[in-house]
Parts: structure tokens; sequence; C-alpha cells
């Protein structure tokens, strides 16, 4: 692929501002200045540095975010940043969406991605890809409500009882709870349905991908090709 493309596929800009910054000196390929927008350019295992920034090439963009408190899962947010203004302005100009939407108040892990088809195989349900929930309640969580959770409990929107894939309380006013489907607010009604209320909500993992190894709150990180296989083997 000609180095001008891509920087282009990668969000740096228009091929005009990508032939730009290769003529200006602003583009590294293995430790030596790029002048040639026209160059021949193997991108598999491609990493490159632009202004001095180093950068990797994908396809397809999937990337990792430790969301904080405080942004919406949203292009055109009404009262909070978007989740969009944590990544930088490549991955904005490609396009990244959310995998999926947590609250402004709910933090963890967050997919993000360019490509449509992924986004939907990641949520459907069919998929069955797992999602970790660390929950705080208001009222102690009893034995009953763990119980209710997973036998499935009504939501007011659909007459088929939602269920979890697996909880488990883990102290008097916590408790981790496993969805594999993606219903608004899910997690908050289906505390409410037996009796209780979240206070505080963590997503953990999805899949395979948890955040033991980072990146701290309001970073991100690349998903590896084995992290995504994982995630597609479902």
């Amino acid at each position: 692929m000609r180095l001008a493309q891509v920087l282009f596929t990668q969000g740096f800009g228009t091929r005009r501002v990508c032939a730009g910054l290769i003529a200006g000196g602003l583009v590294a390929l293995h430790g030596r200045t790029a002048d040639d927008p026209d160059e021949d350019v193997a991108t598999e295992g491609l990493v490159f540095t632009v202004q001095g920034r180093t950068w990797e090439f994908h396809e397809s963009a999937l990337v990792l975010l430790n969301k904080p408190a405080g942004y919406e899962c949203s292009q055109k947010p009404k009262h909070h940043p978007s989740v969009l203004s944590l990544l930088p302005a490549p991955l904005r100009t490609r396009g990244l969406q959310p995998v999926g939407r947590l609250d402004e108040d709910t933090t963890g892990v967050l997919l993000l991605t360019d490509d449509g088809a992924l986004i939907h195989r990641l949520t459907s349900p069919k998929h069955h890809v797992p999602k970790v929930y660390e929950v705080t309640a208001k009222h102690p969580v009893d034995a009953r409500q763990v119980e209710r959770l997973l036998a499935g409990v009504v939501l007011d929107d659909d007459p088929k009882p939602v269920q979890a894939a697996a909880c488990v309380a883990t102290g008097e006013h916590t408790l981790q709870l496993t969805l594999t489907e993606g219903k608004y607010h899910q997690v908050k009604r289906m505390l409410a349905a037996v009796g209780n209320r979240c206070e505080g909500l963590h997503r953990s993992a999805i899949g395979e991908l948890t955040l033991a190894d980072g990146p701290p709150a309001g970073l991100w990180r690349w998903v590896s090709a084995a992290e995504r296989a994982a995630l597609l083997a479902r």
C-alpha cells in the first residue's frame, strides 16, 4: 500500500494532508524519515511514527477503553463529554463507535471499533459474549435476590424473563453479575426487579478482556489479534 494511503486509512487526515505530513518529514518508518508519499509499504505488522508518535497499522481498529465516570457513550452527548474525546484524533477520524453502551456513571471495560459487522457480532445475544459487572447495591444483598437474578426477572418492556448467566454476592452490599445480553439499563433494572437499587456499577470484563493489565481509567489500548480471535470464537 502507498504510504500516503496507509496514513489515510489510519485516520491521519485527508489524502492531501497525509501526503503533506510525509513530504514535510513528519513520518518515520523503521527508524528513518520517510519522505515519499508513493513509497510502497507492507502493512502486516507495520509500526510507524507520525510527528513523533508511534502508531500500529490496523486494517480495522478495535480498542479497549477503561471508561471513567462522567462520560457518555455517544457521538452527540447531551450532558457530559463523549467517551470519544478520550481517544486520539486518528481514532476519532476513523469513526470508532462503542460496542454497546455504558451509562455516564458506569465505569470499566468499553470496546470501540470502526467495524460495523464486529459491533453486531459482539452485541448479539446469540453469540453469548459474557459481560461481568461489579455492582454496589443500596440495600443488603441476600440469597433470595441472587436466586431470583439467576432464575430470571421480568423487566417492564419485555414479558420474557431475563436472567444472569452468573451471580454471586461478594459482600453485604455488593455482587458480581454476568450477563450475555445488553438491554437498556439492564443491570439497574434487574436489581430493581428484585427489590434493591444499584448505587454503583463497574464492568470488569467482556469475554476474556479485563483491566488486570490496564490501562488506567481514562486511557485505552489496542485489542490484540489473539484477544480479538478469542472474542469472535464464541
